[in-house]
């Protein structure tokens, strides 16, 4: 009787891994996508950040990876060097109404790897500053800086009136994104030759790293990390300091943790460059299909379906994440968000990180390095150069395949 009154389940199923937060929030949208696609069915399994690199791994070497996946833009590369990854430019160019020039073009290029495309943003991050207006104003700060010139001004007015005891600026050294973020404003590519070998040698990079350092030589900011404070919020709330580079999740922090008679105290502002306004990260999540997959059509289906300006606004009003497209931002939600108009200006101006998979062990010896210049052990000509050093270091397989390739690939 029980197998006369189950009713056989025959659709296509798209299995479906998702991260932390936005894997409950997906969830919500997936019954529409199933009625617009009766012969499909999702199978969503939710996975906490800490643990999915960690477990794509293993699924690919045991061949057990889902159709389908969000990851974070710097593990693209690592996936598409293990072959882990379909192209999807096929899909792309099939697809009628999916238009990439809606897109942020540093944030699609994120997942642009040797001319393909191998992923498709999904919610971006990037970074800028949080500041004080009223500690601004108080300090004689009438204008947003543009430049770094200006921002130093700007903060050197701020530490003048704040007195010694308080800062202008945080910048945490357990983050190596502060600092990232103003290297990334360089002309010249943070690696060289393809990829093989570090560039923080370059002028550009020592630009970066010298206003980095001045910022700490000036006693505009302070020598902590974010976990020697009581927290960033109640901090900025406090006045200890009046500029946070940080990202989008902050704009509902900051009014959930500061009181309310200091919510029409602090904004945003595009991050200011070495000459005018400057570039920033494009972080942040794209979808990508898995060559292991059996039901690659299907799973390209759902990608379309929550890469829609219609649902990237709904995923926004859900989860308050950025969305990576244009078109969404016109919507009330967002267009009316003073805080967020300079997330939006900001990502024009979003710059993919290198595209190699040894990206993140470098960013967090950048961490290191910033951390021994921020309390004066090293100066910027011998940072950069141990940079480089431990750089070279990790890229030598890198060098090594690259070369093997080319010498398979010789007449």
């Amino acid at each position: 009787m029980v197998a006369c009154s189950h009713e056989a389940d025959d659709r296509e199923v798209v299995t479906f891994w998702a991260m932390g937060y936005e894997a409950e929030v997906v969830a919500q949208l997936i019954p529409e996508f199933e009625r617009r696609n009766p012969g499909i069915r999702v199978d969503l399994q939710q996975l906490p950040w800490l643990s999915a690199h960690e477990k794509l791994l293993t699924a690919f070497a045991g061949e057990s990876l889902p159709d389908v996946s969000p990851i974070g833009n710097t593990w693209i590369p690592e996936f598409v060097a293990l072959g882990a990854l379909d192209p999807l430019d096929g899909e792309i160019a099939a697809t009628r109404d999916f238009d990439v020039a809606d897109y942020f073009p540093g944030v699609w290029d994120s997942g642009v790897v040797d001319g393909k495309v191998h992923a498709v943003p999904w919610y971006v991050e990037t970074r800028l500053p949080f500041y004080r207006t009223d500690l601004l104003a108080k300090a004689g700060v009438s204008t947003q800086p543009r430049s770094w010139n200006e921002w130093l001004a700007a903060m050197t007015a701020v530490k003048r009136e704040v007195g010694p005891d308080r800062y202008a600026i945080l910048l945490p050294l357990n983050e190596f994104e502060p600092l990232l973020s103003l290297a990334i404003q360089q002309p010249e590519p943070l690696l060289r030759d393809g990829g093989r070998y570090g560039n923080f040698r370059s002028a550009s990079f020592k630009r970066a790293l010298g206003f980095y350092k001045e910022m700490f030589d000036r006693k505009l900011a302070p020598v902590v990390t974010n976990n020697q404070i009581s927290n960033v919020w109640d901090e900025f709330g406090k006045g200890f300091y009046s500029y946070y580079i940080s990202g989008p999740w902050n704009i509902a922090k900051f009014k959930e943790r500061l009181p309310p008679a200091q919510q029409g105290d602090w904004m945003t502002m595009p991050l200011p460059g070495p000459d005018g306004p400057g570039a920033s990260l494009a972080n942040g999540t794209s979808f990508v299909v898995f060559g292991q997959s059996r039901h690659k059509a299907a799973a390209w289906k759902l990608i379309a379906y929550l890469s829609t300006p219609q649902i990237q606004a709904q995923f926004h009003a859900l989860t308050g994440d950025l969305p990576p497209r244009r078109s969404p931002w016109r919507t009330p939600a967002l267009a009316n968000d003073p805080y967020a108009k300079a997330f939006r200006e900001q990502l024009e101006r979003a710059v993919p990180t290198p595209k190699v998979p040894e990206w993140e062990r470098i960013a967090q010896e950048m961490r290191v390095i910033g951390e021994e210049v921020a309390n004066g052990r090293m100066d910027v000509d011998q940072a950069a150069a141990e940079l480089d050093r431990r750089a070279d270091r990790f890229l030598e397989k890198r060098r090594w395949m690259l070369d093997q390739a080319a010498e398979a690939g010789a007449p």
